[in-house]
């Protein structure tokens, strides 16, 4: 099926056609995951063959705004019963009174070296980085978080930290640098639930750098959607 032919993109299903305004907004992960959960419905229920189903999820994630996603999903039933989703709060700019111990659960440091945290790990509620003459990567995008409240705190002397995360969390941070440069890309995910890291620190000499890594989204979360398309298949199949 070619979702890009006129028919489809001018079919309005009733009661559930956005606004101007709205279509226009960019689609958060969290839109992009709503549609992907329909579509993977769709697929379970016979609705979509395996072929159309692949199609359209490749079209999700190049969607740029909600008119685009909604394209999608106009010739299913689930887009005649809920419009748009619904939009969240910005994550609070600093972490909630006691969430955050004082101590830190894992401290990485590099002293004219270098050190990493990257792959399949744990997060801990908070994590100190230290680059001293030397660099620091602290990369969350495919760990597990426990907690929703994460902070980073940051000192690079001489030295820089460079900090990843995954694109649908919300990403917070306060601080400065001397001689230096501390740069955090403010993110609000979509899903209320999703963990927010706060990344704290100076940056004296050197460079304290935080923003989401493309492509990755957080495991449990992701986790998550594989399970519920695993039940609606088993369902579907008679298991």
């Amino acid at each position: 099926m070619d979702l890009s032919k006129q028919d489809l993109q001018k079919q309005e299903p009733a009661g559930a056609a956005l606004r101007a305004s709205d279509a226009a907004l960019r689609a958060s992960d969290a839109e992009r995951d709503r549609i992907a959960d329909i579509l993977h419905d769709a697929l379970a229920e016979g609705r979509l063959t395996a072929d159309e189903h692949a199609e359209r999820v490749e079209g999700v994630l190049r969607a740029k705004t909600v008119g685009e996603l909604e394209v999608f999903i106009r010739d299913l039933p689930a887009a005649h019963r809920q419009g748009p989703g619904p939009v969240h709060a910005p994550a609070p700019l600093r972490p909630t009174a006691g969430a955050i111990p004082i101590d830190a659960d894992d401290n990485v440091v590099a002293v004219f070296s270098s050190a990493v945290r990257k792959g399949r790990w744990r997060a801990g509620r908070r994590i100190h980085a230290y680059a001293i003459f030397g660099s620091v990567e602290i990369d969350l995008s495919e760990a597990l978080f426990d907690h929703q409240q994460v902070v980073v705190k940051s000192f690079a002397i001489f030295g820089n930290v460079d900090i990843r995360v995954p694109e649908n969390v919300s990403l917070r941070g306060t601080g400065g640098g001397v001689l230096g440069s501390f740069e955090v890309a403010t993110l609000d995910s979509g899903e209320p639930q999703a963990p927010i890291v706060y990344v704290d620190g100076w940056a004296v000499l050197g460079s304290v750098e935080a923003r989401p890594k493309r492509g990755k989204v957080v495991a449990d979360i992701l986790d998550r959607v594989h399970r519920k398309v695993d039940r609606s298949l088993r369902r579907h199949l008679g298991h």
